[in-house]
């Protein structure tokens, strides 16, 4: 089965001067960090385990302890790395640090990771927010396996169908947005949604629904707040019903086939905001069908 990979390197903290006595406790470290590289993790456990009560060494026993105990499954501490076949472990986006859980409400399953970027003046772009895409296991394995069962995995991947299928289909979906930019206000949101919403509903459905536009931004409501961190889940349920949430309170739902199909096409359909979550939902979508 595939995995969704998301690597990332951990931030270095910058080196500064040191005096005799800080020398100590730095070269201890750097002793520690090579055993463990090599390998002796369990080596230097016991290393600082047998050494005097150095506050610095009580740290470094209490860091090896916690992170590299052999009776604990770790991933690299340098690099991260998550399978969907992994059920726990979040899965970070690498450009502005939001984690993702990989299982969302038990049964969606985490399949791409996006960013959506706004230009501000027309100078500078600005990270808005991050967005997961998830679908339900089962719903993805009865309404497409019939339809892909013939192709291989590596075949399915090469078919821009597979996720066109995924936006048509009664299949339970998630779309999480977590923001990045501190200073998003609601007014903003709900803006660019009558924007970008509302073109995908003339595109797809051949002309302005504005009633239904309106039905859906004015869930947005001028009072909610959203700080670094907020989450907006929009999550279609079966029989094509739209739940909007925010910071897990629900701000309404429609029923409505355009308007779901819309807002995924915003996300995964061919003009999107990231085209790298596209390829991920498609790779991943693939393994599904095949597992």
């Amino acid at each position: 089965m595939a995995s969704l990979r998301f690597p990332f390197l951990f931030s270095q903290p910058q080196k500064t001067p040191s005096s005799v006595t800080s020398n100590a406790p730095s070269n201890f470290f750097s002793s520690v960090a090579v055993a463990v590289a090599a390998g002796g993790s369990a080596g230097a456990i016991i290393a600082i385990t047998q050494s005097s009560k150095n506050p610095f060494l009580e740290s470094a026993k209490n860091f090896l302890l916690s992170n590299f105990s052999p009776n604990k499954n770790h991933a690299s501490p340098l690099w991260g790395c998550v399978s969907l076949a992994d059920n726990s472990a979040p899965v970070t986006e690498p450009r502005t640090g939001m984690s993702f859980p990989s299982i969302l409400k038990d049964t969606q399953r985490l399949l791409g990771i996006g960013l959506r970027k706004k230009a501000v003046f027309g100078l500078k772009n600005i990270d808005v927010y991050a967005y997961g895409v998830y679908a339900d296991d089962a719903d993805v394995k009865k309404y497409l396996a019939e339809k892909h069962a013939e192709h291989s995995v590596s075949e399915i991947q090469q078919k821009e169908e597979l996720r066109n299928h995924l936006m048509e289909n009664d299949i339970r979906t998630t779309v999480r947005l977590q923001i990045v930019y501190g200073r998003l206000s609601i007014k903003s949101v709900r803006s660019a949604f009558e924007e970008s919403v509302g073109s995908r509903l003339r595109k797809i459905g051949g002309y302005d629904n504005k009633e239904l536009l309106q039905r859906f931004t004015s869930q947005f409501k001028d009072d909610i707040k959203l700080p670094r961190g907020s989450i907006i889940e929009l999550s279609r349920d079966h029989d094509y019903v739209l739940h909007t949430r925010i910071d897990g309170k629900e701000m309404g739902s429609i029923q409505s086939k355009l308007l779901c199909r819309s807002i995924l096409d915003l996300y995964i359909g061919d003009e999107s905001f990231d085209h790298k979550a596209n390829e991920d939902v498609e790779s991943n979508l693939a393994s599904l069908l095949h597992k």
